[in-house]
């Protein structure tokens, strides 16, 4: 298992939780397939295996600002930025069995598969010459968080939770324009209650974590304003860990 490093401790405000919504069941064919041609972290080169990464997890409902807020983290603070969505879209544009089910998965608003995600994100960390990861839109629940930790044997040093408005999500969503397969009115109001229901119990967890043990540091910010204004929140969570991540 990797070793962490210390953080700050810092926390948002409980919200209420609500119970996980089941997964639906693929089959177990379908699964092996698809871990066969991912790589094992832990028979990756040891290059990789002896290093100790530097996790963040940025979590916000659609249309919060994430991945541009993540671009000027990659560029400031020199991280390697995975998001979870662009791994999973980039599945399904490869037209392979496995995207197949994800783009399915994804037009229905329900959350694809934690080994799926994981294993992608995996694979891109196993690959990276960095040490410094933003996971983008990952973990979406608590049964994604156990499954990261177990998988890859690590929790985040830090955690982002861009706090926005639904109806400047909604905004953002329709108006960006970027042809993706979930960038409409029905899918985007199934995933906005996906999220309510199942990602922000898993900020008040990593909330409560910090607060309690002064492990990982989660973190509330404001998604108004402009990206200038968002990001002079975000840029001190950073330069106080700077000795640790560079």
């Amino acid at each position: 298992m990797w070793r962490r490093v210390s953080s700050l401790t810092q926390f948002v405000s409980p919200t209420k939780s609500s119970s996980i919504l089941n997964q639906p069941a693929y089959t177990l064919k379908l699964w092996e397939s698809f871990t066969t041609q991912i790589p094992n972290l832990e028979k990756g080169g040891t290059s990789f295996k002896d290093r100790i990464p530097f996790i963040t997890f940025v979590l916000g409902g659609p249309g919060s600002g994430k991945g541009t807020q993540c671009e000027k983290i990659v560029e400031t603070f020199g991280f390697k930025h995975l998001s979870a969505g662009d791994l999973l879209r980039q599945e399904i544009a490869s037209k392979s069995e496995y995207g197949s089910m994800i783009l399915d998965t994804i037009k229905d608003g329900r959350i694809v598969p934690s080994e799926v995600t994981i294993k992608l994100i995996q694979k891109e960390m196993e690959s990276s010459d960095n040490k410094k990861f933003l996971i983008d839109g990952f973990p979406r629940c608590e049964e994604n968080r156990v499954a990261f930790e177990q998988i890859i044997g690590a929790e985040p040093n830090i955690v982002l939770f861009f706090d926005c408005p639904v109806e400047e999500m909604v905004k953002r969503v329709l108006s960006r324009n970027q042809g993706r397969v979930d960038d409409n009115m029905d899918t985007i109001k199934k995933r906005l209650k996906v999220f309510e229901s199942l990602n922000l119990p898993v900020v008040n967890y990593y909330a409560e974590k910090g607060k309690l043990h002064k492990r990982s540091k989660c973190v509330q910010i404001c998604a108004l304003g402009t990206e200038d204004e968002i990001f002079e929140q975000v840029w001190p969570v950073f330069a106080a860990c700077k000795q640790v991540i560079q």
